[in-house]
């Protein structure tokens, strides 16, 4: 008896955990697309912006939500025809079999099992007539808004937006669309597009409003804007006022607004607004490699160190950590200051201390300088110097002392996508720096010049080809009265990879020095196998110079091995390199590099 009341009392429950469940089982939703006479793109499209047909995603399972994302996607499907040129299309969404819009809202399903959306695209249209006016000279539209051609929304917005946007290019600050008539012919497939434009009149700049509640004083945000008070209008000259105050650090947001209404006199008002940055940035780095070990770094930043976006950075770095020469370090100090000479213009001051402990030399250093910094666009920049110095260096030629006034230019042009992992675009950067030797420091030239490109062979950046190129060279005195800053060793991973650091140079004394000359050449290609995980393989191959240019007969060696790149995100990949020596005599064999970041 017991044992089958046990067995009753079983049943029951599993009966009634079958009752609880069933209304969870009767409400499994079965969605359906079908568009005949659709191509794969356009039925994919359709799907990807149904809230039905993604409803487990988004989170939708209630009777109630399910009906209402059936009502939303008429909407949404058919201004996807109509973005496709479909104009006369018939969409149906049946919740249960019944027309999703003929169920009362106030009488829903209690459940909903099946939605079914069929979608009959109709012909697609051609525009018959095709016309944004008045137009100012020089505007381009759209090849895809013409007679004849597929007449698509899409077509008919950027037509209207490019019209707009060369009226405000021409001064007009107002331009916008007046008037659109639009007509479509459904027995013959075509639609007529009449866009009438209202340029409004010709404005210039007025006066820019300036916050007061940014600790960067307003009359140095003025400065630093430079805005073009008086000059015809031109969006140009606003984005570039916007590039000018994010390029200082002081502001994690700039935003410029336009006033509603010009002045009487013919110009129009901004209002600036400005959210300030951090004012303190501590940031650190490591790398390793296995002959130079490991090298630590770390800054320290000021944003706005006086109130008017002066940036001051502290960095500084110890490296040879466990590596084969004695441990070394510097430390540096750099204080910019925005908009001094213009609003493109900064001066900035500089000064650095430390020692260099490698194989064949060993280098002390100390100088001060300052100079003059020019932007001119966002790719393009150039600093001109002048620093005054001693260096104290032991090395082939003995101990030496050198004392010399230098006078440094930099040009950098960036063209790139991406600073810390480029897939497509260009890099240049040149150092020409002429010195003045005092006492009986020789005078010279040093130069050096590093050009980087990179060519993606995919739509997707799958496969990249990057390729870089450095030169250098030091014109004037011999050998032997150059310093080692300025002279030029391969080796390691910023020339020749699977070469000992600097481990090439020029055979001197039965030792090694530096070479007055420096051609080096890096080749990647560079493979996506993941989101986040790529394989490069990469050949270096350099040679080192007594004289001013790299010869026939100048020394060289090569490298070449296999790497991993983790992508990090905004910090770029974290990069691990194996290498082996392809030319050149070297017995440490395997070299390995470890970083963040590609290798250039």
């Amino acid at each position: 008896m017991q044992n089958a009341r046990r067995r009753t009392g079983l049943s029951q429950a599993l009966l009634a955990a079958c009752f609880v469940l069933a209304p969870g089982i009767a409400a499994a939703l079965t969605t359906s697309l079908t568009a005949p006479g659709a191509s794969d793109e356009l039925r994919k499209r359709l799907t990807e912006a149904s809230s039905i047909m993604n409803a487990e995603t988004n989170g939708l399972s209630d009777a109630q939500e399910l009906l209402a994302a059936s009502l939303s996607d008429y909407t949404t499907l058919v201004q996807i025809l109509y973005d496709e040129g479909y104009f006369s299309p018939v969409v149906n969404i049946r919740v249960n079999g019944r027309e999703a819009a003929n169920i009362p809202l106030l009488d829903p399903p209690a459940t909903v099992r099946t939605v079914a959306i069929s979608v009959q695209t109709g012909r697609a249209f051609t525009f018959g007539q095709a016309r944004v006016a008045p137009l100012t000279q020089g505007t381009e539209l759209p090849e895809r808004f013409a007679p004849g051609k597929t007449a698509t929304t899409g077509a008919i917005r950027d037509a209207a937006s490019a019209g707009v946007q060369a009226w405000r290019n021409a001064g007009h600050a107002k331009a916008n669309v007046g008037q659109q008539r639009i007509v479509a012919n459904n027995r013959q497939a075509v639609l007529d597009a009449d866009i009438t434009l209202a340029p409004g009149p010709k404005l210039r700049f007025g006066k820019l409003h300036i916050p007061r509640d940014s600790t960067v004083r307003p009359e140095a945000i003025g400065r630093i804007a430079g805005f073009p008070t008086g000059e015809v209008y031109d969006p140009e000259k606003v984005q570039t006022v916007g590039t000018r105050l994010r390029r200082t650090g002081s502001f994690s947001s700039v935003t410029l607004n336009e006033a509603e209404t010009p002045n009487p006199d013919g110009t129009l008002d901004f209002d600036a607004v400005v959210v300030d940055q951090v004012p303190r940035r501590v940031s650190f780095g490591a790398s390793v490699s296995s002959s130079q070990g490991m090298e630590l770094s770390a800054s320290w930043m000021h944003r706005n160190l006086f109130g008017n976006a002066e940036r001051f950075q502290i960095e500084g770095n110890v490296s040879n950590i466990g590596g084969d020469e004695p441990i070394d370090g510097g430390l540096s100090i750099r204080l910019d200051q925005p908009a001094k000479l213009g609003p493109d213009d900064s001066i900035f001051y500089l000064g650095q201390i430390g020692t260099d402990n490698q194989e064949h030399y060993k280098l002390t250093r100390f100088y001060l300088g300052g100079g003059v910094r020019r932007v001119f666009s966002d790719n393009l920049y150039a600093e001109l110097g002048v620093n005054a110095g001693l260096s104290r260096s032991d090395d082939v030629f003995g101990e030496r002392d050198f004392y010399m006034m230098t006078f440094p230019l930099r040009v950098n042009w960036d063209r790139r996508d991406s600073k810390v992992s480029a897939t497509r675009g260009f890099f240049l950067d040149s150092f020409v720096t002429p010195y003045l030797g005092l006492k009986d420091t020789e005078s010279g030239l040093s130069g050096y010049f590093d050009a980087r490109g990179y060519l993606s062979l995919t739509s997707t950046a799958s496969v990249v080809l990057a390729g870089r190129v450095q030169l250098g060279t030091v014109i004037g005195p011999s050998l032997a009265d150059v310093s080692p800053e300025f002279l030029f060793y391969s080796g390691g991973a910023g020339t020749v990879r699977g070469q000992p650091y600097e481990s090439l140079g020029v055979p001197v004394n039965g030792g090694i020095s530096g070479g007055r000359s420096l051609l080096a050449v890096s080749a990647e290609v560079r493979g996506r196998i993941t989101d986040t995980i790529s394989l490069v393989g990469f050949f270096d191959i350099a040679a080192v110079g007594r004289d001013q240019f790299v010869s026939s007969g100048s020394p060289y060696h090569s490298g070449a091995g296999l790497g991993v790149r983790y992508d990090l995100g905004g910090l770029g990949p974290l990069r691990l390199d194996l290498a082996l020596p392809v030319e050149g005599s070297t017995d440490d064999g395997l070299q390995f590099y470890l970083g963040i970041g590609q290798a250039f």
